[in-house]
């Protein structure tokens, strides 16, 4: 999934793509607004984050143009005008939701994650061939339902990022198999920003913690020590 950032402050536009980066995104990163409109236009992104002062053209000057020629594309301004009156014109010129400097990175994931869902439902609708967007499946005892990132065991829900959706897809398509570290960084990130083996790992760490019931003895996700990892159906 493809994601516009438009933020001229060049260590906040670092943090906010390694967010969206290691949520599992593809991310085309701006310094000002001719040049996020350039990438709009060249990109076709899934939904957009915006900075509203920004050289050259404003974020209001940006999303008017966006909403212009696309009416449905989601669009998140991160601002640190906080102002009620900056809120209120950015809402009204067609912005999803508006998230206020300096911000949590808890907030931003759980926006973003929220955004995320609204552009699957809609290419639910529209792309029944969409290759993200899968039927519901099991991974032992836990249901997925990739189309809202969420996981289901019993009455608890476990949100899920749309790379820890790919990692369990993969999984769950391949049962009993042995999976390489290589093989789940190829399926599971950008080719262009494939993780090492300690970050992968840590990835894998931070999943089994939310999904597993003890993820001291984690039963879905096996290590296979010196290759990868494995799903034993059970």
């Amino acid at each position: 999934m493809k994601v516009l950032l438009a933020e001229d402050d060049r260590m906040t536009r670092q943090g906010l793509t390694e967010i969206l980066q290691d949520e599992g995104y593809q991310v085309f990163a701006a310094e000002d607004g001719s040049h996020a409109l350039a990438l709009f236009q060249r990109e076709k992104p899934d939904f957009i984050c915006l900075d509203i002062m920004m050289p050259k053209k404003d974020g209001f000057q940006v999303i008017r143009a966006i909403r212009q020629a696309n009416s449905m594309v989601p669009i998140i301004f991160i601002s640190a005008k906080s102002e009620e009156i900056d809120k209120v014109v950015g809402l009204e010129l067609g912005a999803d939701d508006f998230i206020v400097k300096p911000f949590g990175v808890r907030e931003v994931i759980a926006r973003i994650r929220a955004v995320t869902r609204r552009c699957l439902a809609v290419k639910q609708k529209n792309e029944a061939a969409y290759d993200a967007l899968k039927e519901p499946f099991r991974l032992g005892d836990l249901e997925i339902f990739p189309a809202e990132l969420r996981a289901r065991r019993g009455s608890t829900v476990i949100d899920l990022s749309l790379r820890e959706t790919r990692m369990l897809s993969l999984f769950s398509a391949n049962p009993g198999k042995v999976l390489s570290r290589q093989d789940i960084s190829f399926a599971c990130w950008d080719e262009d920003h494939l993780p090492t083996s300690r970050t992968l790992d840590q990835h894998v760490s931070l999943l089994r913690k939310r999904i597993e019931t003890d993820h001291h003895a984690p039963r879905l996700i096996q290590t296979v020590h010196g290759v990868g990892y494995r799903y034993d159906p059970f």
